[in-house]
Parts: C-alpha cells; structure tokens; sequence
C-alpha cells in the first residue's frame, strides 16, 4: 500500500474510534464499517471511499481529495489519552503535561477522554480492543507510522512517552547509565508496591460491600511501610533519582498521584514521613502537574 493510502487509512483508524458508533454504542470500528455504515459521520464516509478507491489505484474524485485535505488539517492531536480521576490516570496527565511544559505543542500534544468507570465502558468491546485488560489508563499514538499504537498500563505509558517525546532527557536519564536502572526500579517498586497495596486499602475502606477491619488494617500498614521505604530514600534528597539531591523523573510523577492521596488509605498525616511531605509537597506545586491534576 502506498504511503497516501497508509495516511488515508490511519486518519479512517481515528475517525472510527472517535465516531457515536464506537463511543457512544460500544461497537468495534471493523463492525462500523462493515455493519453500519449509514450511521459514520461524513468526514468518515468520505475517507471510508477515498481509501478504498485508493487502495485499487483509483484517481480520488475532486470532493474526496477536498474531504481529505480538510480532514487531515482538522485532524485531532498526535496523542489521545483515555483516562479517569485515578492515580493511574493523573500519572499520565502529569507526565504529558510536563513534557509539554518542557518542549511545547508543537513536539508532544493529546486529546483525552473520560472513561466514567461506574458505567463500565472500560468494559465495552471498543475498549477491550484497546485494552484487552479492561482497565485505563489507554494511550493511543495517532502519529505512529504506518498506522495509529495502542500503549496499556500506567507505568508502559509513562516509559513510551518519555522515550519518544523527551528529547533531552529533561524526565528520565541516559539509555544503560546506572540512574536509568535506579529510575526503573522506583518505578517498579511503586508499581507492584504503592500502587497495588494502597488500592486495597482504598478498597476495604471506601469500597468493600462489609466493614473487614483486617483488610483495612493489613493493607493500610503495608502501604505506611512502604511510605517508610520512600522516607528512606529521601533523606537529603529532592527527587528519588540522580545524583546529588536528584531531578524530577517519571519516577517521582509515577509514585506522587498515589502518595497524594494518603488520607484516603487511612493515613491521616505524613508527620512521620517528612522526607515524604516534602517531596509531596515540592512536586504538587509544580504549573504543570496542577495542570495534569485538572485532567480529566
């Protein structure tokens, strides 16, 4: 397939996703456009012809190559992020923010959509397509070549976007040096730790259809353990990884959306976690991470 029938085929990919019929229905985009055609919006009618009359080597008509044209400049953003009010959500909404503090719009910028999570759409065909897993955070990549990428799980986003948009290294460090493996490890330290313990204790105190005072207990301590670890780390830090005092990383963004809601897991104060308050503290007062905190 030629290359303008590849970008005709990837603007269809994103109209499709974006369409009633798969938002609004639940339908996967092969089945509206095999099955309910009638139902596409104009624009995706229009690139519905153009490719398949591109695809036999047909000469598009004059009012499709205008469509197309005029649907290329309308063109949503590169990035489209499908989220909610969770730590995993605002661990993409930090990130994607800072990056676009750091290098502007014209290098990285999103669409995002709200995922309601009580309505189970994450649950719909449309999404399980995305997200076999059923859950957000979802990134999709329309900018990808030759047709758009589907990145799953908080911290798999944070380390695509990093390595593709971070141009300078502003957010993560240098491929195979040492902080790129201490980088790693908090982040998979917050990711199988903080994350999965402090969700259970948010759980068994907010969620849970019976009062379990064991739940509540075993996973409010662990996550105040694991609080402890970080305290650890800070000490005569400012970030958790770099030398001297450290830098923001996708470390510190990837643990801060959780930390940020100790109270919710039973922790009252960070009063004995001072290192911890400090950095909470330090990043929570950042423009960009308010921005991504105001997502969705």
């Amino acid at each position: 397939m030629s290359s303008s029938c590849d970008a005709l085929l990837r603007a269809l990919k994103t109209c499709l996703l974006e369409s009633d019929c798969v938002q609004k229905h639940g339908r996967l985009p092969s089945d509206c456009l095999r099955h309910h055609t009638d139902e596409l919006p104009q624009p995706c009618q229009n690139l519905r012809k153009a490719t398949f009359e591109c695809k036999r080597n047909m000469p598009l008509s004059p009012a499709i190559q205008t469509a197309f044209a005029r649907t290329r400049t309308t063109m949503a953003k590169p990035l489209l992020l499908y989220t909610s009010t969770t730590p995993n959500g605002y661990k993409e909404s930090t990130v994607l923010e800072e990056l676009k503090a750091a290098y502007g719009t014209d290098v990285i910028d999103y669409d995002y959509e709200k995922i309601v999570l009580s309505t189970n759409r994450q649950k719909e065909p449309w999404f399980i397509a995305l997200n076999p897993n059923g859950r957000i955070p979802v990134l999709v990549d329309r900018s990808h070549e030759p047709s758009p990428f589907t990145v799953f799980e908080s911290a798999a986003i944070l380390l695509y976007l990093v390595r593709k948009y971070d141009l300078e290294g502003r957010f993560t460090f240098p491929a195979g040096s040492d902080e790129e493996s201490e980088l790693l490890q908090w982040i998979f330290f917050a990711h199988g730790g903080i994350g999965p313990m402090q969700g259970q204790a948010h759980h068994f105190r907010h969620a849970a259809p019976e009062d379990i005072p064991y739940g509540k207990k075993r996973y409010t301590d662990e996550t105040a353990r694991l609080y402890g670890v970080l305290n650890i780390r800070l000490e005569g830090r400012d970030y958790l990884v770099g030398p001297g005092r450290g830098k923001l990383s996708i470390a510190d963004l990837n643990a801060f959306p959780w930390v940020r809601l100790h109270q919710k897991a039973g922790i009252e104060t960070l009063d004995a976690f001072p290192n911890v308050q400090a950095w909470l503290n330090r990043i929570a007062e950042r423009p960009a991470v308010k921005a991504g905190l105001a997502i969705p």
